[in-house]
């Protein structure tokens, strides 16, 4: 059963010696999660020394700031070197051994086919912490995984080091609750810290730790794999929901009805919360964490029915936009058509492109044999992998296009109107325009 934790006086004594630099923090890594992570804790007055493999995000921290788009993290960075409070480190192994409390947050995406965890970057954080690792230190794992990894995986790679868990250094699994753009806000203000441990002394240090930056508390679970589990159930809940809305939207298109307000009434009802349709689903945790566990399910031999559908509902997404983007195309052949993508990102006011559904419909759109394919982003300047066009000056991307698709729902584009466009046909693949304000529209859920 979960357990709830306050601080009491252990706490206060932890925090009184992060702050004096007694204890340090080490993050690993400084991407998405991590430089909010760092953030907290700097925030918190506590020493941070941060290590990451990109040389770019480390030039780019000692000088106080962030590639991401997060509120408060270039502060937090910059007043932690002023005070003195805040190293950036090269070297993996040297970070543990001059730090106390380890926050691993690399993350853990997909690879292979079929599709399973990669977790080759965790891994390779642990091997480095373990080569430094001492008696009392606290390895704090953030990232989400497959149920059992950190127990079967993680600390036999840190009892390398000789040392074993639970009665010479302490092991804590904390999965990582944060929405891009609001990162701080949410480990700060929104929401519990999910705490599991090696063994009960793991948990009650983990507990004690946690509940400095937390402010809404702490809730331990008895055991590492339950806290795994709890993390995907969160992500999983999500897709599948989301794959019922588009399920409903393409049922709405078929029968004539306006899904948008359908569902806005539908959710007036206090038990009812069907979520947004759209083109794809995108980021590196809604569509990963149901593959984890379709991957813990095949390993044991379980039904996981529901979850697959959703994933592979969500993952038809952006072909099924396609097919109905080019019906608003007046009968161009594809050769000589050209489409202008709306967003890069895998959501609105991120910069974030990872898993974004705008690949797989750039995809879609070459095997088609579309001519040409421009990509704007209001927010993403670069993207070394995309082969086509990418600008975050609209005229520009719209300049001779035939038909635009809306993919990302950057608040940006929500304003938008024909007029803007230059009157070019648009599909609104995520329910934002207003369809008053354009000649030729279509989007999904049959908006009116």
């Amino acid at each position: 059963m979960a357990r709830k934790g306050k601080a009491g006086p252990k706490d206060q004594s932890i925090s009184a010696k992060l702050r004096s630099g007694k204890l340090k923090i080490a993050v690993y890594g400084l991407g998405n999660v991590g430089s909010p992570i760092a953030s907290v804790w700097l925030r918190a007055g506590a020493h941070v020394i941060a290590v990451d493999k990109s040389p770019e995000v480390r030039d780019y921290a000692r000088k106080g700031k962030t590639l991401l788009l997060e509120p408060g993290v270039a502060e937090a960075f910059s007043r932690g070197l002023k005070e003195k409070r805040f190293q950036v480190y090269d070297d993996p192994v040297q970070t543990s051994s001059d730090s106390d409390i380890k926050m691993v947050c690399v993350p853990v995406l997909l690879s292979g086919s079929p599709q399973s965890a990669d977790l080759g970057a965790l891994v390779q954080v642990a091997s480095s912490i373990a080569k430094g690792l001492k008696p009392g230190d606290v390895v704090v794992i953030n990232p989400s995984v497959p149920p059992g990894t950190t127990e079967d995986v993680i600390i036999p790679v840190l009892e390398k080091s000789s040392l074993k868990a639970e009665s010479d250094f302490f092991v804590v699994y904390n999965p990582e609750r944060i929405y891009e753009g609001r990162a701080i806000q949410d480990v700060e203000q929104s929401y519990p810290a999910i705490v599991a441990g090696a063994g009960p002394k793991s948990t009650v240090i983990g507990s004690s730790l946690l509940s400095i930056i937390y402010k809404k508390g702490v809730i331990a679970t008895d055991n590492i794999r339950t806290a795994e589990t709890e993390k995907l159930l969160e992500g999983v809940y999500r897709d599948v929901n989301i794959a019922l809305a588009n399920e409903m939207a393409k049922l709405c298109e078929k029968i004539g009805v306006d899904f948008w307000q359908a569902r806005e009434v539908a959710n007036s009802q206090p038990f009812c919360h069907i979520h947004r349709a759209g083109a794809g689903v995108g980021g590196a945790c809604i569509p990963v964490y149901p593959q984890f566990i379709i991957q813990a399910a095949e390993a044991a031999k379980a039904d996981c029915n529901i979850t697959r559908l959703g994933r592979n509902t969500n993952d038809s997404m952006p072909s099924y936009c396609v097919e109905q983007a080019l019906k608003l195309a007046g009968g161009i052949i594809p050769a000589e058509l050209s489409v202008t993508l709306l967003g890069l990102a895998f959501r609105g006011g991120v910069s974030d492109t990872r898993l974004s559904p705008t690949y797989r419909i750039i995809e879609e759109l070459k095997r088609i044999g579309v001519g040409r394919i421009t990509v704007h982003d209001p927010l993403v300047k670069a993207d070394p992998t995309l082969d086509v066009k990418l600008t975050s000056d609209l005229a520009e991307a719209l300049a001779g296009a035939d038909l635009a698709i809306l993919v990302t729902d950057h608040k940006q584009y929500s304003s938008l109107s024909g007029a803007d466009l230059g009157n070019v046909p648009v599909y609104d693949g995520r329910g934002i325009l207003d369809p008053r304000k354009f000649a030729r529209l279509g989007g999904i859920g049959n908006r009116k």
